[in-house]
């Protein structure tokens, strides 16, 4: 049996071009306790992943294929923020500014508009190293047309902005003070992407690549597959739109709007990969840009506790990511 699967995951990466999409990379070592990863690599060429739960896991690899080694909890006390799910920490962005490292979390219950996007610093990356520095100044509620979680930070030529969302009104963005642990002052939000024919959308990630800005996001059932699959297509799968600002105008392959439900489709359920979400993309020195997501795979099991840390490198030579 122990044979057979091995065989057959060998045969994946050929099946996966064949039906449009590649199967993902090698992983060895600890490739569950994978949701929602966050992949950067500091200067030694050590690098960290950073996951949802565990008060954000951290994992460690000496290459990007592994092997992957379970380190201890980024922020061991759980958040300063006030909040319930303050010990249950969320969907992580990590990101180098100057000499140091930010790691923007979330801080929610499932289901909940009352959330909030918290930071934390370190110089190292390191287990133990890491400080709270609190809420953002991105908080909801009711009130509010976003929901405060899935967080992700990008630079444009020296001024910061925060990109996040999920459900409710989906994605929106604001500018980040110079230091940008907080907002930056009198700054508005402002809606980058939505989707009006579902509320499924979540998970943004911001990468530059040649003269455009891509908005990666994730649309779908993202859990709790165990206990029912959503129809067919309905489960996880990872989108793009792009522009030639990173603060909005975001389009899809055929022109429409980001904001009016438009989406290239990156990558999807495919052969024994199911619901592939929770994204992000990392210019890695060795590969090139990658995607870098979590999936289930469908000959191990579908709960969450099963999603795996799955990678592959991004063909910008369309001018559209494909994988």
């Amino acid at each position: 049996m122990v044979t057979l699967r091995a065989s057959a995951l060998s045969l994946l990466p050929l099946l996966g071009s064949v039906l449009g999409y590649a199967n993902p990379k090698t992983c060895t070592g600890t490739c569950t306790n994978s949701h929602d990863p966050a992949i950067i690599r500091r200067s030694d060429g050590t690098y960290f992943r950073f996951s949802t739960n565990g008060k954000i896991a951290i994992h460690t690899a000496p290459a990007i294929t592994g092997p992957w080694t379970y380190k201890g909890a980024a922020l061991p006390s759980g958040s300063s923020i006030n909040l319930p799910g303050n010990q249950d920490l969320w969907a992580p962005d990590v990101t180098l500014v100057g000499s140091t490292y930010y790691l923007y979390y979330s801080v929610s219950e499932f289901g909940s508009q009352n959330s909030a996007i918290g930071v934390a610093t370190s110089t190292t990356l390191d287990v133990g190293s890491w400080t709270d520095r609190g809420t953002t100044g991105i908080q909801s509620s009711s009130a509010k047309p976003y929901n405060a979680i899935d967080p992700n930070l990008i630079n444009v030529d020296g001024t910061y902005y925060l990109t996040w969302g999920s459900f409710w009104g989906d994605i929106y963005q604001a500018q980040m003070k110079a230091a940008p642990l907080t907002l930056a002052s009198g700054v508005s939000s402002y809606q980058v992407a939505y989707d009006p024919t579902t509320t499924a959308v979540e998970g943004s990630y911001i990468f530059k690549y040649g003269s455009y800005y891509y908005l990666f996001y994730s649309k779908g059932k993202c859990c709790g597959y165990d206990a029912g699959l959503p129809a067919a297509g309905a489960e996880y799968k990872i989108l793009a739109c792009r522009s030639s600002t990173a603060t909005g105008g975001y389009v899809d392959k055929n022109g429409v709007a980001c904001t009016q439900g438009g989406g290239t489709i990156v990558l999807e359920s495919h052969d024994n990969i199911y619901g592939p979400g929770g994204q992000g993309v990392y210019q890695d020195p060795t590969n090139g840009p990658i995607l870098y997501y979590h999936y289930v795979d469908k000959t191990i099991g579908y709960s969450d506790g099963d999603k795996r840390f799955g990678w592959n490198t991004i063909d910008f030579s369309s001018g559209w990511p494909v994988v």
